[in-house]
């Protein structure tokens, strides 16, 4: 009995589970052939993304803007005598689609078919086109450059899926994209198409406010691109930056492209160089290594080296000065940067050692990039590490801005250290203007800030730089000439430069200026660099009222007000009979050493800005040593 009980049980087991296994087979067929079926009736997906964010300069002035095109489609399977009417209709609505062009598209298909694709559209076209129900439209934004080359290496360019390829684009793709609606296209149960959108939460597409200011960006681009061609030079590239917050006001190379059609350009005038590409730097380094022998206290302005008349050997090789005629004997510090001296450079590293040199670099962050918001940022080239042991020779070079590459950019921002009194800034293309110096951010005392500012001054007022020269505006800066390394090896042309900074401004702000490979009408730096700095900086200081004002001091500063000076002098005649001491009071030095060429008078120069005292009285015979020394000091207005 309990046997047959068993039996039975074992039975109905086994059906039940048939039972339960064709109930399942039913089930998983039934949901592919609904899963086929949806298939069948999907026939398009899309993602529309709201509106990229524009890209402004720090004036809301626009440099990245969206206009709307539309993509027009169909789906040919019922073609009836309704579905050419609408066809006809559309030929009507959009001209540029012809009736016979429309027929000739869709008469083979039966599936979806584009009509047109990035169609510029009015309102009364779309609302038209949307009472066709055999006709579909789509809004697709296209990125759009209204100013065309203008910082285009910078912006970049976005691809045909609204993703940012280059430049900001690229670097800020998530926040100027956006997240994107999916819209499907499904077919009902009589085969018509019904348009499905699906929202998720999404993330709104912001603009971006950079740092740029369209004004100087043009200005500068302008100045460059006139540069490099007058002196038929591979390239070049020039930038702006604020001393004190970072912020980058231009910044360009040429040749440059159109990001409105980035295919037509090749892909070197794409990038941005002037962050993406090191070069040796030649003697604008040299400003680094004094400020490195001052920081260590090797040396003071004053102290004296000798120079060897021109020419040392080292290693078995001759360090020479740029100029063969150049025979120096003893020159102090201030004096081996104002004429950029070679040999005295070498001297003063030697002097220093690599360990300590390499502490001040590693304080400038050279080697090491800026995190600019700019993919592809190069940081350089720096072959010793500190504890390596540094042959004299590869010190001497390095010590000139040999055998080490760096970025424009980080030259640029180790001068805005020197013109901000001693603080690395974080270069950005974002406005921040309310960025604030820390004290922590301090490399270098403001001593030593100050000093090689004075010897910057002297380089360009009395040096190398004299083509830097800016009527009214002390200018700190220093040239550079340097052996351009050849793409196929060694060494072929130069890289002409300069790097410098107003100092007597409110807003300090830092130029650079390099020429790649000029072939004519000279390459020295102080010959093809220093007038596109002094171009743009005019620019900055006489069309940019927040710039051009001179620097203020407090109270404590006992600096001499210039409007005092000149209200003194006013009454004064400048300058009286041979023999006799003119007036320099309230002249700046360009002024003075012009006034003392004249009068045959031998200047001795302390200070930088303008004369505020002279050792002889203005209207008094002239000393026998024809010497007379001018205190000069930086001025101040008072608003």
């Amino acid at each position: 009995m309990k046997n047959r009980i068993f039996f039975s049980f074992l039975v109905f087991c086994f059906l039940f589970a048939i039972v339960l296994s064709k109930a399942f087979y039913i089930q998983v067929l039934n949901k592919q052939k609904l899963l086929a079926y949806a298939k069948s009736q999907f026939f398009r997906e899309v993602k529309e993304y709201p509106n990229r964010g524009n890209i402004l300069d720090r004036n809301g002035n626009p440099l990245a803007i969206n206009v709307h095109v539309y993509n027009v489609f169909t789906i040919p399977k019922n073609k009836n005598a309704e579905y050419y009417r609408q066809l006809h209709e559309l030929s009507k609505i959009v001209p540029e689609l012809t009736y016979n062009k429309l027929k000739s598209l869709v008469n083979k298909r039966t599936r979806y078919t584009w009509l047109g694709r990035k169609i510029s559209l009015n309102e009364d076209q779309i609302k038209k086109i949307k009472k066709l129900d055999m006709v579909f439209i789509e809004s697709h934004s296209q990125r759009v450059y209204p100013n065309r080359e203008l910082l285009s290496q910078t912006l970049g360019f976005v691809g045909v899926d609204n993703t940012g390829l280059a430049g900001i684009e690229n670097s800020l793709n998530k926040e100027l994209k956006g997240e994107p609606q999916v819209v499907k296209y499904i077919r009902d149960a009589k085969g018509r198409p019904i348009k499905y959108e699906s929202r998720a939460m999404e993330l709104v597409a912001h603009d971006v406010q950079l740092s740029i200011d369209k004004d100087i960006q043009g200005a500068l681009e302008s100045y460059l691109k006139e540069t490099v061609e007058h002196h038929k030079a591979s390239r070049g590239g020039a930038g702006v930056m604020d001393a004190r917050t970072g912020e980058i006001l231009a910044v360009a190379n040429y040749p440059t492209f159109d990001p409105n059609f980035p295919s037509k350009a090749a892909q070197e005038h794409r990038k941005l160089a002037f962050v993406t590409d090191p070069f040796e730097p030649g003697s604008t380094f040299k400003t680094i290594t004094v400020a490195s022998a001052l920081e260590h206290k090797v040396a003071r302005p004053d102290t004296k080296y000798f120079c060897e008349y021109g020419k040392i050997k080292v290693q078995n090789h001759w360090v020479s000065e740029a100029e063969s005629h150049e025979k120096f004997e003893w020159l102090t510090v201030a004096d081996i940067l104002k004429f950029s001296s070679n040999v005295g450079t070498t001297k003063l590293a030697f002097n220093l050692t690599y360990p300590r040199l390499r502490e001040t670099l590693d304080k400038f962050q050279f080697a090491q990039k800026t995190g600019v918001e700019l993919a592809g940022e190069s940081k350089g080239i720096l072959r010793f590490k500190a504890k390596d042991k540094v042959m004299p020779l590869a010190l001497s070079n390095i010590s000139f801005g040999q055998g080490i590459a760096t970025t424009a950019l980080q030259m640029m921002r180790s001068y805005a250290t020197i013109a901000n009194g001693g603080y690395l800034v974080k270069p950005t293309f974002l406005k921040n203007e309310n960025s604030q110096l820390i004290e922590e951010n301090r490399i270098i005392s403001e001593k030593t800030a100050l000093e090689v500012t004075a010897m910057l001054e002297q380089a360009v007022s009395t040096g190398t730089g004299s083509n830097a020269r800016i009527p009214h505006y002390e200018i700190a800066g220093k040239t550079g000439t340097a052996q351009r390394v050849s793409p196929t090896g060694g060494y072929e042309g130069y890289i002409s430069s300069f790097i410098g900074f107003p100092v007597n401004v409110t807003n300090k702000f830092v130029v650079f200026a390099y020429i790649e490979h000029p072939k004519e009408n000279g390459y020295y730096g102080n010959k093809v660099a220093a007038p596109v700095f002094r171009k743009i900086t005019q620019f900055i200081l006489y069309k940019k009222k927040g710039f051009a004002q001179f620097a203020r001091y407090d109270a404590q500063s006992n600096k001499t007000n210039l409007d005092e000076v000149q209200s003194q002098q006013a009454s004064l005649v400048r300058s009286y009979g041979p023999g006799i001491v003119p007036n320099f009071l309230g002249m700046d030095k360009a002024s003075a050493l012009e006034l003392a060429r004249e009068k045959n008078i031998i200047l001795k120069i302390n200070g930088f800005g303008v004369v505020t005292k002279q050792s002889i009285p203005a209207g008094t015979p002239l000393s026998a040593d024809g010497n007379l020394r001018l205190q000069f000091e930086a001025p101040s207005y008072v608003e």
